[in-house]
Order: structure tokens, then sequence, then C-alpha cells
């Protein structure tokens, strides 16, 4: 079957156009731009109008062959997401934020991962039953993997508002959500390693392999680079070889690890993280990518969704998945945060700058959407896309209503420790312009 180039150019304009245009809307109204691409893709493809009898199956309705298309398009969308994620990876940061960022992060994972765990267990038939059942245990790991993601943009922008993102505790929350990322994407490229015949011993040893080989690979081309960068510095050629790298990187992890492609194109980003012209090179990366690349992606997850299996028991979940997705974060990251030597009310808005979610929770969702549980072509598992945009929906309200709440006392007034954190503002602004 082939399909017809001008269909797709169709396609791609009222992408465009749509996700624009609801990423406005949603702006306004104080969410994230994701929130309106991902809801502007359900409204201009099949996924809701093919539920509905009225002969209209939506202004996009692709073929199995141009899906694919738009698929490829997603995937680079994605990999450009996670890749610019890891150039404003800050190691410097990360050294000096020392031992509370990294075990609030840590905390920040692997307590939404089992709480997320067990929730979903409960919706397919009880823990025994999931624990028993390989592929209903992938399922329910997918949807904690997703509850492990962090946003920190609304969060930098709500701390910089408040007079807070230069100081201890702006700096302890930013650098915990950076590390929790990491950490996220190494648990999800985990959980979909062991859907293969692979033991987990086997996972964890290619997991291993992968990172010392992107190291190992890194330093040389970090090398090449910063030579690059000091002989033509701000020129076009230093960011294609930024993107050669990113990609590469990203067909490595998958092809020969097992690793989930964004994690290479994470890791690629870290190892030119730092540089001179990274700040050059991730701007050029965040206007390809949020101009064409990302829209399809975030439009791609609305237009795929398939709501034929929709049952009154998804709605139940994604009450529980919204709820346990800030109880974990804001419980887990706090109760650690309040263990090394933060007071009450700075550990509760620590634990409540890390519930934000945003587009990391939808390229973990895109990315191992395949896991969820299906036989004889009836969904036996649970599909969280509804949970997850009403989870950034909810937590993009909360999370600046709560840090002001819990920032609004004159004993929380920290030393102002001047950190760098020019690259997550930038970030922000960059995103903010499109």
């Amino acid at each position: 079957m082939e399909f017809e180039v001008t269909k797709i150019i169709y396609y791609l304009a009222i992408i465009l156009l749509a996700t624009k245009a609801l990423g406005m809307a949603t702006r306004k109204l104080g969410l994230p731009q994701v929130v309106g691409m991902v809801i502007a893709g359900l409204l201009i493809g099949p996924a809701i109008f093919s539920q509905l009898p009225i002969g209209f199956n939506g202004l996009i309705n692709p073929t199995e062959i141009e899906m694919d298309v738009l698929k490829t398009f997603s995937q680079v969308g994605v990999i450009l997401i996670l890749f610019s994620s890891g150039l404003e990876t800050d190691l410097k940061d990360l050294k000096t934020s020392g031992f509370s960022s990294s075990m609030i992060a840590l905390a920040g994972v692997v307590v939404p991962l089992i709480l997320g765990t067990l929730g979903a267990s409960f919706f397919m038939g009880g823990i025994t039953e999931t624990f028993s059942d390989r592929n209903k245990l992938l399922n329910a790991l997918f949807v904690g993997c997703i509850l492990t993601a962090t946003s920190v943009g609304i969060t930098v922008e709500t701390l910089r508002e408040i007079g807070k993102l230069n100081s201890k505790l702006g700096t302890t929350i930013l650098s915990a959500a950076i590390i929790d990322d990491v950490i996220g994407i190494i648990v999800l490229s985990l959980v979909t390693s062991l859907n293969g015949s692979s033991s987990p011993v086997v996972t964890l040893l290619k997991a291993a392999a992968f990172f010392i080989f992107s190291i190992g690979l890194g330093i040389v081309l970090r090398i090449i680079f910063k030579w690059i960068t000091t002989k033509y510095p701000h020129k076009r050629r230093t960011g294609i070889f930024a993107l050669s790298m990113c990609f590469i990187y990203a067909f490595c992890a998958e092809e020969f690890f097992g690793i989930a492609s964004i994690t290479g194109a994470y890791m690629a980003g870290v190892m030119l993280s730092g540089l001179s012209d990274t700040s050059f090179v991730d701007k050029k990366v965040l206007v390809n990518g949020y101009m064409i690349f990302s829209p399809i992606f975030f439009a791609f997850i609305g237009i795929s969704a398939d709501f034929s299996n929709f049952r009154l028991n998804d709605i139940w979940f994604a009450i529980v998945f919204v709820t346990i997705g800030i109880l974990a974060k804001i419980i887990g990251c706090g109760l650690v945060a309040r263990t090394v030597k933060f007071k009450g009310r700075e550990a509760l808005a620590i634990g409540c700058g890390m519930i934000a979610r945003g587009e990391v929770a939808l390229a973990v969702y895109s990315t191992a959407a395949w896991l969820i549980y299906f036989e004889d072509g009836k969904l036996v598992g649970i599909d969280p896309l509804f949970g997850t945009i009403m989870l950034i929906i909810t937590t993009s309200i909360l999370c600046p209503i709560l840090l002001k709440i819990f920032l609004n006392d004159p004993d929380s007034s920290d030393d102002d420790n001047n950190h760098n954190t020019v690259k997550a503002e930038d970030y922000v602004s960059v995103q903010a312009d499109f």
C-alpha cells in the first residue's frame, strides 16, 4: 500500500496549526502547552469522532501506512525532547548539589514506581494475579514508570516568581528533578528490556555496558566537539554534529543494547552539556523540535489514541493514578527532605515542587505504550493515557499553588546560594516563545 506525499503534507499543516492554537489556549489558562497539543491531536484525529455516530472521523484519519509515517516524525520529536533535556543537565550543579538532592530524587522515583505498580495491579485482578502474569506485571511497571517523571518547567517559573529560584531550596528542587529524570529514564529502559527473553541479570549487564559505551565514546566526542566549537564558534556545523551524535546514540542504545532510544538521546545530550556552545546548540535543537517534530509527537499521542476499549473502570483508574502521582512525590520526596535537615514547610515545598509532570511523562508513555496488555484484541491491562493527561493538567494547576502556600513563610528563607540556573530559565523562555 502506498501513500500520497500531499496527504502527509496536509496532515502536517493541520497538526502544526491545531497544536499551536490549542497550545496557546492552554498556556493562557496557565497550563503547559503540551496539554493543548495532545488535546489538539484528540480533536483533529479519529480518537473521539470515530466513537460518535455522526459519520465524521476527524480532520485527520490516516491509513496504517500514513500512521507509520507520522509515527516516524513523532519518534524524532521525542528523541529531540530528551536530547534537549540532556543538554540542559548541568553536571557541575549535580556534583555540588550533594547527597540531599540525590536522595530526594531517588525517593521521587522509587516511591511513585512502587505505588504506581501496586495501584495498577488492583485494576488487573489484584497483586497476586498481576505479579504471576509477566504481561500484566510489565503493564503495571509501565504505569509506575510514568509516575516517576518530573517536569521542571512549571516549578522553575513558580520559584522564579516568588524569588526562590537561586536559593538553596530552589537549587535542591531543580537538581533533584534533573536527577529524578535520569534515574527514571534508566528504570524505563530496564522495564522495557525485560519484555524480551533476557533475564533481569542480562538486562542489567546490557544497561551497564551501554552506559560504559556511551560515557567512553562520549568523552572522545566531547573532546572533538569542544575543538570544533573553539575553532568555529556558533556555526551551524556544531548543531549538525550534535544532532548526528544524538541520533547515533539513540540508534545504538536500542539496536545493540536493548535500551530505549530516548535514553541514548538523553545520554548524548549529557555528554555535550556544559560546554561553551551547548546553549547555542540547545536553542537550535529547540527551534527544530518545537517548530516541527515535537508538536507532531504530542499530537500523534492524541491522534493514535484508541478509546474503543474505554471503560468506566478507566475513569476510576485515572482518579487513583492522579492521586498516587501527587501523594507519592509529596510523601516520598518530602520525607527524605525532612531527614536531610530541611524544615517542615520546606520539606513539603520540595515534595510539592516535584509533583509537576509534562513532556517527559508523555515521552515515557509514547516509548513504552506497547507494554499495554491486550489479549485477543481485547484490553486486559491498563492504558494510562487518559490518566497521564489528567495528571499533567492537575499537577500543573496544583504545583504553583502549593509551592506558594508552603514557601510563604518567613522562616523558610534559606541561604541564598547563587547557583547557575540560567539554563533552566532559558529553557522555559525559549518554550514560551513558541
